[in-house]
């Protein structure tokens, strides 16, 4: 049942993006750190409510090895499933291809939209990718390549882009030169990620400023941010600020990192959802829709959602 939610009092702030691209990455990024074992149709099910709330965007699984992310080890079975029930639209789903035997089996489905996953540093990239920060490229490379030749849209991911566990503070220019490498590639569009959560305001600014008088446009990024500090809006904020009209968040602010025990939840759908609705800014997302679908998800989890706005409206 879709909560009929009361909605913020609209107060446009000038110098602000008219829309923006809420890309819902809560079926990948949020789902691949639970403990409980979710079922192929629960998650069929939370990918088809998310597109009938009106997300734009959202991707629905990662092609990984499941001894990496177990709990996406479905993914062929999960992208086949809503294929017969969604036709085309399905395909149009973006799904994380880390490799190309990722790749392949994407190919494979006829899928359109693919993501790669980087790191802006060293430490991460041996921990996720059994790389180094310079041999990840060597592994990017192929992927891209064949995946544009097969047509599709490819989009970067980059981790640790504000701070790492154990290196700590990432230099800007450091992000930079992983980004540029990825759009050198041919990647369309670059994520930054906040994957502990650490970033500020002022950071946010300071990094796509650099990227900016790097050559990259605003409209090429997207931001990713973590809630761990309860700095996510807030760096929203500094986005908008700063141009880019790209931000991914995760229904219920599910979500984390299997590989960076700090990370907590991804920045909540629904908290967007009310801060960009109260500026006047276009998204085109039902809120009530996407609460009722967190509230739903958290029962199939068994514990409540940390959205603060499912947390006031849930029950409403």
């Amino acid at each position: 049942m879709t909560v009929q939610a009361p909605l913020p009092m609209v107060v446009p702030e000038p110098g602000l993006p008219a829309k923006v691209t809420i890309y819902e990455v809560g079926p990948r990024d949020g789902l691949q750190n639970e403990q409980v074992a979710v079922p192929t149709a629960v998650k069929a099910e939370f990918v088809q409510r998310l597109l009938q709330a009106g997300l734009p965007v959202v991707e629905a699984t990662s092609f990984v090895h499941p001894k990496w992310v177990p709990q996406l080890a479905d993914a062929a079975e999960l992208m086949t499933g809503l294929t017969a029930d969604l036709g085309d639209r399905a395909r149009e789903l973006p799904v994380l291809v880390p490799n190309q035997r990722g790749l392949d089996r994407a190919v494979e489905l006829g899928l359109r939209h693919v993501a790669v996953f980087a790191s802006a540093t060293e430490t991460f990239a041996e921990r996720n990718l059994n790389r180094t920060l310079e041999s990840q490229f060597e592994m990017f490379e192929p992927t891209i390549d064949r995946a544009l030749a097969e047509g599709m849209d490819v989009r970067g991911y980059v981790s640790m882009c504000f701070g790492d566990p154990w290196e700590g503070a990432v230099p800007v220019e450091q992000v930079v030169a992983v980004g540029k490498r990825l759009l050198d590639l041919g990647v369309g569009q670059l994520s930054l990620g906040d994957t502990i959560g650490v970033a500020t305001a002022g950071h946010v600014r300071a990094l796509v400023a650099a990227f900016v008088d790097a050559g990259v446009p605003a409209d090429r990024l997207a931001l990713h941010f973590h809630d761990t500090y309860g700095q996510a809006l807030t760096n929203v904020h500094a986005g908008l600020q700063s141009g880019v009209t790209t931000y991914d968040a995760s229904a219920g602010g599910l979500g984390g990192c299997p590989y960076a025990k700090s990370a907590t939840g991804n920045l909540a759908t629904e908290d967007l959802v009310w801060f960009l609705t109260g500026l006047g800014i276009e998204h085109g997302v039902d809120l009530g829709s996407v609460v009722a679908t967190s509230t739903w998800m958290a029962g199939q989890l068994g514990r409540p959602s940390p959205s603060a706005v499912v947390r006031a409206l849930g029950t409403a």
